[in-house]
């Protein structure tokens, strides 16, 4: 079986308190985007579970969220089965797309399929959201505003059709760094982007709305740490992009176009490290991808 493991961007991130379990309340709209993973998944003879990747850098053992999802999948159903797996990796890795999440829900969802498990798929979320809280989203898809941790899910209206170029700089941010330093911020002090307003913006349909409403708390947390972030958003304006913005904790950023062309010009101007706004470290490449909103997270093909 094969599956294409959908990326997400945040439309809106807001943090709303800390938990006494350590976690944040969170307020936000996620989407998927056609940026993807392709996990190939066929049985194995015996009970051992193998995991091999087209990127040497990602680990394959009970570290790799896909290993861990098949383990807590089998240990849910009382099966002990075998599989083999491989992961084609294209999402860019500690970026603030939920790569390794969408994988772990393509694992979910393909091994229950092709092994005949019968769950349902809120049961596969329920699973996914013990691993991960941006697990049960990538297993939904779509567009829909997430609370709690994350793994509480409204589906809101489908995102209108668009143009988006996600860039991701030549560096990773870990997610502990920026959570620690917002938490050292008065909850006044921060700008709280409107996640409702953002959902009603998504009914109108008008991408320059939704352009104008896009928010996320953690971004100014992040860009203080990484300047470069703002210079990847000034680049991307001057493209003519609508609106710019972090995905989750970064250090990706995306704008959105209803151009295609100016979206394709941004696109081949920003994979270039020689571009005005380049902000490559160490003179490596940026990760650029042009792709548009979905309504699935994970696509058995």
């Amino acid at each position: 079986m094969r599956l294409y493991a959908n990326a997400k961007i945040n439309l809106t991130l807001d943090v709303r308190e800390r938990r006494s379990d350590g976690y944040h309340e969170v307020s936000m709209i996620m989407q998927s985007v056609d940026v993807h993973d392709v996990l190939d998944i066929e049985k194995n003879q015996g009970d051992s579970i193998i995991l091999t990747c087209d990127n040497n850098t990602l680990p394959c053992d009970d570290s790799n969220l896909i290993i861990r999802a098949a383990k807590a999948l089998m240990s849910h159903v009382g099966r002990n089965d075998g599989l083999k797996m491989h992961l084609s990796k294209n999402i860019p890795m500690a970026a603030g797309l939920a790569g390794g999440s969408a994988d772990a829900a393509a694992a979910l969802i393909g091994i229950n399929e092709l092994m005949g498990y019968g769950l349902s798929i809120d049961e596969l979320k329920s699973i996914g959201a013990k691993l991960g809280a941006d697990i049960p989203f990538c297993i939904q898809g779509g567009t829909c505003l997430a609370e709690g941790i994350g793994e509480i899910l409204t589906p809101v209206d489908p995102m209108p059709d668009c143009y988006i170029v996600l860039v991701k700089p030549p560096f990773d941010v870990s997610t502990k760094y920026v959570y620690e330093h917002l938490d050292a911020i008065p909850y006044d002090k921060l700008t709280h982007p409107d996640t409702h307003k953002m959902a009603m913006l998504i009914k109108q349909g008008s991408i320059k709305g939704i352009a104008a409403g896009i928010g996320n708390i953690l971004e100014e947390v992040t860009a203080t740490g990484y300047p470069e972030i703002l210079d990847i958003k000034s680049s991307l304006m001057s493209y003519g992009a609508l609106g710019v913005l972090m995905s989750g904790s970064g250090p990706t950023v995306y704008a959105l176009f209803d151009d295609k062309s100016k979206a394709e010009d941004a696109a081949n101007g920003m994979s270039s490290k020689h571009n005005p706004g380049d902000c490559a470290r160490n003179n490596v490449y940026k990760q650029v991808h042009l792709c548009r909103p979905t309504t699935q997270g994970v696509v058995i093909a």
